[in-house]
């Protein structure tokens, strides 16, 4: 049947004066480009949340290793990177001039003690021909005598340098043969049997640690992620927190520690955490009965965060929410929603404030299954 131009143009006005929602049925099925908008509720479930921050390694003893007295180094008993038992000798400094002192002292000493125990006799002889006063006075020398000689032997056994702890040994400072002065720098030792691992925390995610202390505690977790991506094998424990917040960066220091993993590398122990390494520190803890949403149901505007909320009347109004953490596809609600709150999950570009939608409802435990979108 052939349609008169009048009447094609009177049904167009028409179509164009009707809602969005009205026009698609008048334009018929083969000009509906639009989405259907389905909505969900929040959902409550546990989740896990995760914190990462920067750290640095540190071992638990790092100390330098330096000579006590000034001399040609005459022996390195050690190597660079190798472990190292406590009380091992490590390095040997020329000891030809202590000993030779050590010897005079020792013979002053002698000498002294002769004169002293000869002074004595005769002043406890039966016709004595000393007085007491002379006796004080060689036991005086015999006593200053025997401290220069345990001075030379102390520094004597200074040229022998020991390890004062089990531990990994860096790179050598001085060769061997240098002329090294005192209290120069050899080398430093670790002791990497247990790793210190430093990291900031912002004061208010420090105020949310404490008040969750006690209740939380038995669900915290902490790993550490090392340079590589992997993750170390052990898990951690909070040992220290510094006493005092950093007033210029508001942040306060955090301590974990962990032990240490070792492995055999061509029959030598290396340790797999190194006193200097960095990382990131991954506080995860389970947050019971959370309300979660898809991210894809969020639009944002100027840096705050909006879902569309259906109300009874099927009437969509626009609701700022805010977001207490952010998971990989999922949003976990601080404030703005509740359980029984209906919001738009798809054609969130399809709505604006007050217009009356129809829709379709999906469970929101089907809505979080299908995750991995975008939101619109």
């Amino acid at each position: 049947m052939k349609v008169s131009p009048i009447l094609a143009l009177v049904v167009g006005i028409v179509a164009l004066s009707l809602p969005a929602c009205d026009r698609i049925h008048a334009e018929g099925p083969g000009h509906d480009s639009r989405q259907k908008i389905v909505v969900t509720t929040p959902k409550a479930m546990d989740v896990v949340l995760t914190q990462p921050y920067v750290c640095q390694i540190h071992a638990r003893r790092h100390i330098e290793i330096r000579a006590l007295e000034e001399g040609y180094l005459e022996e390195i008993t050690v190597k660079e990177g190798s472990a190292v038992k406590k009380d091992q000798v490590m390095f040997t400094v020329l000891p030809v001039l202590y000993e030779a002192k050590y010897k005079a002292e020792e013979a002053e000493y002698k000498r002294t003690k002769i004169e002293f125990e000869q002074t004595k006799k005769l002043a406890e002889s039966a016709n004595p021909v000393v007085s007491q006063t002379e006796v004080l006075l060689f036991e005086a020398k015999q006593n200053t005598a025997w401290a220069k000689m345990k001075q030379a032997e102390a520094e004597l056994n200074f040229t022998k340098v020991k390890a004062p702890f089990d531990g990994i040994m860096d790179k050598l400072r001085q060769m061997q043969g240098s002329l090294v002065k005192k209290e120069e720098v050899l080398t430093t030792l670790s002791d990497n049997t247990v790793m210190w691992v430093y990291f900031n925390v912002p004061e208010a995610q420090y105020l949310d640690y404490v008040s969750g202390l006690g209740q939380e505690d038995v669900n915290r977790r902490i790993e550490l992620q090392l340079a590589n991506g992997s993750k170390f094998p052990h898990t951690g424990t909070i040992a220290a927190i510094e006493g005092k917040s950093n007033n210029e960066t508001g942040n306060i220091q955090f301590r974990a520690d962990f032990e240490n993993e070792f492995v055999q590398v061509n029959g030598v122990t290396v340790p797999k955490l190194r006193h200097g390494q960095t990382g990131t520190i991954l506080i995860h803890r389970t947050a019971k009965n959370a309300v979660v949403i898809p991210q894809r149901a969020t639009f944002e505007i100027l840096d705050q965060r909006y879902v569309w909320v259906v109300g009874e009347d099927h009437v969509a109004h626009q609701r700022p929410i805010t977001i207490g953490h952010e998971l990989e596809d999922i949003y976990v609600i601080k404030d703005g929603l509740g359980l029984k709150d209906k919001f738009i999950l798809e054609g969130v570009r399809q709505v604006h404030e007050g217009m009356k939608v129809e829709y379709e409802f999906e469970k929101p435990q089907e809505a979080l299954k299908h995750q991995k979108y975008h939101a619109e």
